[in-house]
């Protein structure tokens, strides 16, 4: 897991052939400007998906983790809180190969607040970058908030 300021991603293009293009994404596009849903950047390998994300509390998040996409997750809107564990301690649970998506039961075994080892807050301007092997909690926000993912194959 990676955390910075969006005006840092620079940084980080020799983490993945496909960070140069996302960089370059960044750099040219008014990300507010975007419509909600998926935008393709690059065919299947790269896109983006802007989402309105709902109210939601800590208890209420489920963990997921993904095997073949990197998620970068960016608050547009105002400021959401994350929880982050690291994949190989969350409940097993089915993975959806058609959305690359593993959703971990929050009550089982334990509440999140149990499994998660770092609970931290987004704010607008920032981004993070969650690798497969990373578990991920997002958008806990007492308010709802328009945010994008942006998907890398990894």
């Amino acid at each position: 897991m990676i955390i910075d300021d969006l005006k840092q991603f620079d940084r980080y293009v020799g983490m993945n052939p496909l960070f140069n293009a996302v960089a370059d994404f960044l750099g040219h596009v008014d990300l507010l400007s975007l419509p909600t849903g998926i935008t393709p950047i690059q065919g299947d390998d790269l896109f983006i998906n802007v989402q309105e994300a709902p109210v939601k509390t800590r208890s209420e998040a489920r963990f997921e983790t993904h095997r073949r996409m990197i998620d970068i997750q960016i608050p547009l809107t105002g400021d959401e809180e994350h929880g982050w564990c690291p994949a190989h301690l969350l409940p097993e649970a089915a993975y959806n190969a058609e959305t690359d998506m593993t959703l971990h039961d929050p009550a089982a075994p334990q509440t999140p607040e149990d499994i998660a080892t770092t609970y931290y807050t987004l704010r607008r301007g920032q981004f993070a970058i969650y690798f497969p092997s990373d578990g991920h909690a997002p958008a806990v926000t007492p308010t709802g908030l328009r945010k994008a993912i942006i998907k890398v194959k990894a």
